[in-house]
């Protein structure tokens, strides 16, 4: 098979190697480092460093084995490999596809996928105020965390100010027992019901953990 070298914008389907991950969703955007060890992923590595460096990452449910329909173009940004084949590289979470069919499975799965784009925007004031919402309850879940935990606040500072990526550093950063959770965000299109949904999760941890320091806060007064 011969990868396209093009950027991954200039085709709507391509053909694309995967690699199905049990619980691991990549977002855009987002850096993912892997170990990688089997014979069929190190060929994986082998054809996509000499062409354009891109694969699928997709997430395997690892209930049932069944590989998602939605994943996430992956580029490699550095690699090592070891005297005994092994490698370790980074790379990053470049766009999301849709597998349309599998082409082949050995000597590694491929698959024809199509490029997926959030729908257009139409209102973008409001969408920036629902974002802004979104930062501030972030910023409040660090805030109380730390609290509870008698620590300074430490805030990523790579956090991202305009609303898709906001979705996305958000998505990514999910507890990795929340795998379904960060498919579910990961297939939808629309930017303003991700960050709805986002919202709803911060809103009600932040509100948990409120409770919680006060009533850490009532135990340190009867000391």
């Amino acid at each position: 098979m011969t990868l396209c070298t093009a950027s991954v914008s200039d085709f709507s389907v391509r053909e694309l190697p995967l690699f199905p991950l049990p619980d691991v969703v990549l977002f855009p955007q987002q850096l993912l480092p892997l170990h990688i060890f089997e014979s069929r992923y190190r060929m994986l590595l082998q054809s996509v460093l000499e062409t354009d460096k891109r694969f699928g990452i997709v997430r395997i449910n690892p209930d049932n084995g069944q590989m998602a329909e939605i994943g996430c173009c992956a580029e490699v940004l550095q690699h090592q490999t070891t005297e005994d084949g092994r490698s370790y590289i980074v790379s990053l979470g470049q766009q999301r596809f849709r597998v349309l069919n599998i082409t082949r499975e050995t000597p590694f799965r491929s698959a024809m996928v199509s490029w997926m784009e959030d729908d257009t925007i139409e209102d973008l004031g409001d969408l920036h105020g629902l974002s802004d919402s979104v930062g501030s309850a972030l910023k409040d879940v660090f805030s109380l965390t730390a609290k509870l935990q008698n620590r300074e606040v430490e805030v990523p500072d790579d956090i991202p100010d305009l609303p898709r990526e906001l979705s996305f550093w958000i998505g990514a950063h999910l507890d990795n027992r929340a795998a379904a959770e960060q498919q579910a965000l990961l297939e939808l299109t629309d930017t303003r019901q991700r960050l709805e949904r986002q919202f709803e999760m911060l809103d009600h941890t932040r509100r948990q953990l409120a409770a919680r320091t006060v009533l850490m806060d009532l135990k340190e007064q009867d000391v």
